[in-house]
């Protein structure tokens, strides 16, 4: 078939693409060719518009193992022979057309990012945007994603132990579903996704393939419309019991070192697998693809190309060993189908029935080699005349405290997503997995050692979008402070780069700004960046959803048993507040969701002031002088106390000071805070290491036996404000269950 500058833009390409192929190849691509191009040219494949910018991001560190965008995921060392894998990606468009399947694929998918490097994946973790809670679209779709998560991690087997959710109406077309894998796995058996080798044979292994996920690195490359739903073949079907057999396959065939490379499929499929094997050994392939195992019949050269099915992966196996990969395969009960061997001079060939439907060279294909790499323009958002309008002293201080606290309680973004939780299995693999302790980070065992992973995943996309440089800073010092104040320390950065259409220049100012905050923060606390995903077009016709730069870290305990959490303990117990009380209502749930006010300045925050914080926070664990530590996010200290009573039924008795007003004192979302309880025995310790350490600090309260007290008025008790808390995103969803 002869293609044209109108076939290549039917394809997603541009003009100037298509005719950079054409110098590149040196005639005109045929439609395969051509489709080729397309998905690995697409932005979800090729970072055209975000590589230059990913670039200044800080990608190397002592306990990195490989650097960023070498490998499949980040691999960093935990000690004793064993390093940890971690990887968080994004499926959102998927998601808002087929909710279930699009977020049960995208689980699959990164958690075959994991194993594909030989570790076992031990811990899912997810952030989730949707619309107004009350709409029944929103309803819908969340139902929908939960329960693809749900299904997929829940029959995989591994265990959900902690994420995010944030309703926001700029969600309402474009949910957002991120999901992240962390995995462990012991050193020198790792596996690289590289080809090398003339005459080594390439394998397919795990599933058939079918005409699922055609095209949908194309379809994550543009915005979401009303017709998009005519998109829906792109969306992939999966097979968690499937993947669990592939897992287990490919972790017993890989100590035997039969293998040279291996590489998942997920976005474009084998196109994809063997260009970027081939194109990092600097080799070619020969591929058969009539010889790859089929679900339906008379399947095209380029629909077998750019297939996305599930749970099958590529790998390049050592020239004489392949009975021992077909014996494990045959094991497993798994389709394992060798589909051509390495060539040299870095072409890849794909064949179908003996005829060459396709010759393409491995590196014109992929990121860092031929795909284009462009430089958009970006200008500051108009918005921000907006956000540099706003006066706090035009928000009266409430004269009810109580009635404010009450509505805080309840809003989505900071009531229990106890809703969502228990439709996963925390505790599936349970030789694995976290205790369940509340604590700011989800801390995960690492099996056959004491050790301890803390991992999280954090960002305020209210606070991006107020100021993309210093929210994203915020984004990352949160994600570092979670993991201190549970008693890790932070090793490692991945990221979920969640942003609108990249031709538009405000967004793509936001774009440049936030990866500016984020690399200041992580070059800080010494977290390279280890790779991540990049999610533009996340753009409807009413506009982009907040930037939402989504930070997945993770940290070491050397010993679990030193981990905090953040419930009160007893009775009596001194409450402080660690860092700076000031009058900050900017950005707040409170001012946004009480107030309705949309464009506010971001949060305080000082980059030094953090690093400090979490310093102190982690000499205070170390000499045991407090008894549970919880950072201040959304909802403020009363949020904050709140969430370290429930655990126990322990309630708080706290005074206002009179230093700020009362509202910034309780809902205030000022950075850098942390609240602490101290047992009476060891005030005098705890006072001695914080006044050293510089960082400001005020006695707040003490723990109660369970009544709320504050400015001596009683507010109730606990387990009222409980019921509320656990409560409010369960009653918006009552309607949704009854249609399940």
């Amino acid at each position: 078939m002869e293609t044209t500058v109108e076939t290549a833009e039917k394809l997603g390409l541009r003009p100037d693409e298509f005719e950079m192929i054409k110098k590149i190849l040196g005639r005109t691509p045929n439609f395969t060719e051509l489709s080729a191009y397309s998905v690995m040219w697409s932005e979800h494949c090729s970072y055209k518009n975000s590589i230059k910018w990913l670039k200044t991001l800080p990608r190397e560190g002592a306990k990195l193992l490989v650097k960023a965008g070498e490998e499949n995921a980040g691999l960093a060392d935990i000690g004793d022979g064993w390093g940890v894998v971690f990887k968080i990606e994004s499926h959102n468009h998927p998601s808002a057309i087929e909710p279930f399947q699009g977020a049960a694929t995208g689980v699959g998918g990164i958690h075959r990012d994991i194993f594909t490097m030989g570790a076992r994946p031990i811990a899912a973790l997810n952030s989730l945007r949707f619309g107004n809670l009350t709409e029944e679209k929103t309803q819908h779709l969340m139902n929908g994603i939960v329960h693809g998560i749900g299904h997929y991690g829940n029959c995989f087997g591994v265990p959900t132990v902690g994420g995010e959710i944030y309703f926001e109406d700029c969600y309402h077309t474009n949910p957002l579903v991120n999901a992240m894998s962390v995995g462990v796995g012991k050193a020198g058996q790792t596996v690289s996704a590289t080809a090398e080798g003339r005459g080594n044979p390439v394998f397919i292994v795990g599933s058939a393939t079918g005409k699922d996920g055609l095209g949908g690195a194309a379809f994550a490359s543009a915005d979401i419309t009303e017709s998009s739903v005519e998109d829906l073949p792109a969306v992939q079907v999966g097979d968690p019991f499937q993947e669990k057999k592939l897992l287990e396959a490919c972790l017993e065939l890989i100590p035997k070192g039969a293998l040279v490379g291996m590489q998942d499929m997920g976005a474009a499929g084998i196109i994809c697998s063997t260009a970027e094997t081939s194109a990092k050994g600097g080799v070619g392939m020969h591929i058969d693809l009539d010889k790859v195992p089929m679900r339906q019949q008379n399947m095209k050269a380029w629909e077998l190309l750019l297939s996305e099915s599930q749970e099958r992966m590529l790998m390049i196996v050592k020239k004489g060993r392949e009975k021992e990969v077909l014996e494990v395969f045959e094991k497993w009960d798994l389709p394992c189908s060798q589909i051509g061997e390495v060539t040299d001079g870095g072409i890849l060939q794909f064949y179908m029935n003996g005829e060459l439907e396709a010759e393409l060279p491995a590196e014109s294909l992929v990121l860092g080699g031929g795909a284009p790499v462009y430089e958009r323009e970006y200008r500051e958002p108009k918005y921000f005349a907006e956000i540099k309008k706003f006066d706090p002293a035009s928000i009266p201080v409430p004269k009810d405290l109580k009635a404010v606290a009450e509505k805080i309680i309840t809003i989505p973004n900071i009531a229990s997503k106890r809703w969502i939780y228990t439709q996963y299995d925390s505790m599936v693999g349970t030789g694995n997995t976290s205790t369940n302790e509340p604590s700011d980070a989800q801390i995960v065992k690492v099996k056959g050692t004491t050790k301890g992973l803390a991992v999280t995943v954090d960002c305020n996309s209210r606070y991006v979008f107020a100021d993309p440089f210093v929210g994203c800073m915020i984004a990352v010092s949160e994600a570092a402070r979670n993991i201190v104040v549970s008693g890790g320390v932070p090793l490692g950065v991945t990221n979920c780069l969640n942003f609108g259409n990249p031709y538009d220049p405000e967004v793509y100012y936001q774009f440049v700004h936030a990866i500016k905050g984020m690399g200041e923060a992580c070059r800080k606390f010494d977290t390279p960046v280890t790779g991540g995903n990049v999610s533009f077009y996340n753009q409807s016709p009413d506009g982009a959803v907040y930037p939402t730069p989504t930070i997945g870290m993770v940290g070491l305990l050397e010993d679990i048993d030193t981990k905090m959490t953040l419930d009160f303990k007893q009775s009596g117990d001194a409450i402080y507040l660690l860092g700076e009380v000031n009058d900050d209502i900017n950005s707040s749930e409170y001012i946004h969701k009480l107030h309705n006010i949309e464009y506010s300045p971001v949060p305080h925050f000082d980059l030094e002031e953090e690093y400090r914080l979490q310093q102190t926070v982690s000499k205070l664990i170390g000499s045991k002088a407090i008894a549970s530590a919880h950072d201040l996010s959304e909802g403020g200290l009363f949020v904050t106390l709140c969430e370290s009573g429930f655990t126990n039924e322990l309630g708080f008795k706290a005074a206002t000071s009179a230093k700020v007003r009362a509202d910034a004192f309780w809902f205030g979302e000022s950075q850098s805070r942390v609240a602490v309880s101290v047992s009476a025995a060891d005030i005098a310790a705890f006072e001695k290491i914080v006044k050293d350490s510089g960082v400001p600090f005020i006695k707040v309260g003490e723990v109660t036996d369970g009544e709320v007290i504050v400015d001596g008025a009683s507010w109730g008790d606990i387990a009222d404000w409980k019921e509320k808390y656990d409560t409010a995103i369960e009653k918006y969803m009552q309607y949704e269950e009854q249609h399940i």
